[in-house]
């Protein structure tokens, strides 16, 4: 048997990092310089630089901008749902973000396995309803759900941000699992 460190990231090709694009590598060398490790998904999306950008481009607008929802609430929606879509990289890898943003060693594997179980509020439970709705029953939302989103505190702009976090992992939980994208060993241990 493989060791796991020897074995493939992917089953596309994987660039090498000096071969990418300028604008590719820097940013990839940003995230190694910053976090210690390339993280997998970078070096395999990297397989198409044009995707890649739009990518990273939707990520970023999402996951980093200011609003209602934290950042570690944004890492919620993507644990919850990358496990209920089945995405071993999602779930390892954003765990280890929503631990450390978090500021709790436990919340990620609660959140995976069972969020209505977990320790976290009524309004992120909410939250957590409405973005497994959008991620499987998108086409039965409606104004009842608008209104129990409301009743935490979530305005339109914030149900905005839960229907687009869960719908753009449910494309990253796709091609992770289609290009058997394999987490990084160092993301299991990260925020414990």
């Amino acid at each position: 048997m493989s060791s796991p460190a020897s074995l493939p990231i992917s089953r596309f090709p994987v660039p090498a990092l000096a071969d990418l694009p300028a604008d590719i590598r820097e940013r990839i060398v940003a995230v190694q310089e910053k976090s210690g490790f390339i993280p997998n998904v970078f070096l395999v999306l990297a397989h198409r630089p044009d995707e890649f950008r739009a990518f990273f481009a939707y990520h970023d607008a999402l996951m980093d901008k200011p609003g209602n929802l934290t950042k570690a609430e944004r890492e919620m929606i993507v644990v919850a749902t990358s496990n209920a879509n089945q995405c071993q990289y999602c779930v390892i890898a954003h765990g280890a973000i929503l631990r450390i943003r978090a500021k709790n060693p436990l919340i990620a594997d609660q959140v995976a396995i069972n969020y209505r179980k977990a320790d976290i509020t009524p309004r992120q439970t909410a939250m957590l309803d409405f973005a497994m709705k959008v991620s499987f029953e998108a086409n039965t939302v409606g104004d009842d759900d608008f209104a129990a989103l409301a009743k935490h505190g979530f305005n339109d702009d914030d149900v905005w941000d839960i229907a687009s976090i869960a719908s753009f992992f449910a494309l990253s939980n796709r091609m992770a699992n289609v290009t058997r994208m394999r987490p990084n060993d160092e993301f299991y241990t990260l925020g414990r």
